[in-house]
């Protein structure tokens, strides 16, 4: 059997069974680095190998938890929550709740959307908006795998399709360019032309979950929710004014400087300076910040061990070549497995940035060879990598929504985030993206 489908179906089977997502990646690394053939000694050197990729995001993800405590403190998310909750109180008819329901969905949606772009802080906003939520979502009896499905295609729609902020690096700087270093002349194509049927099959997914899905009711223990997320916070004009200049600041150094976390840091130094955060609070405040998110952190380390060992397998290129064997000059058939393979990969892997880089190299030729054009190969590519970033154990698509969602122990990772974003969106993906490559 295939190292890497052996690999990522160890590690998908231990995270369905509740076994944690760390150790179903060790696991699964080292199962499918002894299936390839290799020495476990040699498993392990490549897995350690592979651990530092992941360094700078989990120090990231650790300082931005930090700042979003600090954000917390200051009352910023909880005057949201409380102006919702307003609202609930004086809403006590069906329709005026569902109403209430969407404002939340959409006002989730357009921020999620906006953390890729316009304030392109990825993930790191849940934990300052969604926690606060809650308590007003449980009064509405609020699905909060609706709440998943809507953060993780705000997550990753905007990349998949808009050449701006992460989509620029996706779009521009890893696909485009992966796919002219590998024989396509991409200096003419539109790659939103491109993509345009994946991300509609992305919006299908979301449209199926609000409307379908998950819009009945789902209740949860108020009590657990009031023991874990502060219903009464208080804050004062100054407060929420100090936490929107820290916003600001931490925008700006993170773009001047390029970190994520010196931004981060910038920020949380100035609700130390401003007072709101008092300096005999903040070692304390800092601690349970980082524990928020450090866990993402941790899975996103493991999750580049996990890819590293899969490269030294040499098993993805005998799986495109062990596709390839079953295409012949079947173009519809070998569209649909380079999809799936790609979806296979990018599971295990659990990020699609990573992904281009590794299936480029051998689809491109491949497409080439197929006859398919380069608008469709674009597609091609750029699907199968975005492919699997829904519903994977190791994305910090999923990782994040269950971040904010799972605060109060209510909200489990693999059935309410990971399944649902799965059944939602790499279904409609792989059709869509197929449908792509047929007609472009």
């Amino acid at each position: 059997m295939n190292a890497v489908v052996a690999a990522v179906l160890i590690m998908l089977v231990l995270s369905l069974c509740r076994i944690h997502v760390v150790v179903a990646l060790i696991v699964g690394a080292i199962s499918g680095g002894l299936i390839a053939g290799m020495s476990l000694d040699a498993t392990i050197e490549a897995f350690n190998n592979g651990l530092g990729g992941g360094a700078t995001v989990a120090l990231s993800y650790a300082t931005l938890g930090a700042f979003a405590v600090a954000i917390g403190k200051s009352g910023l998310a909880h005057a949201l929550a409380d102006r919702a909750l307003a609202l609930v109180g004086r809403q006590e008819d069906g329709t005026a709740a569902t109403g209430i329901r969407f404002l939340i969905v959409g006002l989730l949606l357009a921020i999620a959307i906006s953390s890729q772009n316009i304030l392109p802080i990825h993930i790191a906003f849940i934990p300052l908006v969604v926690p606060p939520l809650l308590y007003v979502m449980a009064k509405l009896n609020m699905d909060r795998r609706l709440v998943a499905c809507v953060l993780t295609f705000g997550l990753i729609t905007p990349y998949m399709f808009l050449p701006v902020g992460f989509g620029g690096i996706y779009l521009n700087e890893i696909l485009l360019a992966n796919v002219a270093d590998n024989g396509v002349d991409a200096s003419e194509l539109n790659v939103m032309s491109a993509m345009a049927l994946p991300a509609l099959g992305m919006l299908v997914g979301l449209l199926i979950a609000v409307f379908f899905s998950y819009r009945g009711d789902r209740k949860y223990n108020m009590e657990a929710i009031a023991k874990t997320e502060r219903v009464n916070v208080s804050y004062s004009p100054r407060t929420l004014i100090m936490a929107l200049a820290a916003i600001v600041v931490a925008f700006v150094v993170q773009l001047w400087l390029g970190s994520m976390i010196l931004g981060a840091l910038a920020g949380f130094v100035l609700f130390n300076l401003s007072g709101v955060v008092k300096w005999k609070e903040a070692d304390d405040l800092f601690t349970e910040g980082m524990k928020m998110l450090a866990m993402i952190g941790f899975i996103m380390i493991a999750a580049n061990g996990f890819a590293e060992v899969m490269r030294e397998t040499g098993d993805i290129a005998t799986l495109v070549e062990g596709s390839v064997a079953a295409i012949g000059e079947n173009k519809p058939l070998a569209a649909f497995l380079m999809l799936a393979v790609g979806l296979l990969i990018t599971m295990g892997i659990g990020s699609s940035f990573s992904t281009i880089p590794i299936i480029a190299a051998l689809y491109v030729p491949l497409a080439l060879q197929m006859g398919f054009s380069p608008l469709a190969i674009v597609a091609l590519v750029g699907t199968a990598g975005a492919l699997g970033d829904a519903g994977s154990p190791a994305s910090d698509s999923t990782l994040g929504p269950t971040a904010g969602l799972n605060v109060d122990g209510q909200h489990n990772h693999i059935w309410d985030t990971v399944v649902p974003t799965f059944l939602h969106y790499n279904l409609p993906l792989l059709g869509f993206g197929w449908l792509a490559a047929m007609v472009l």
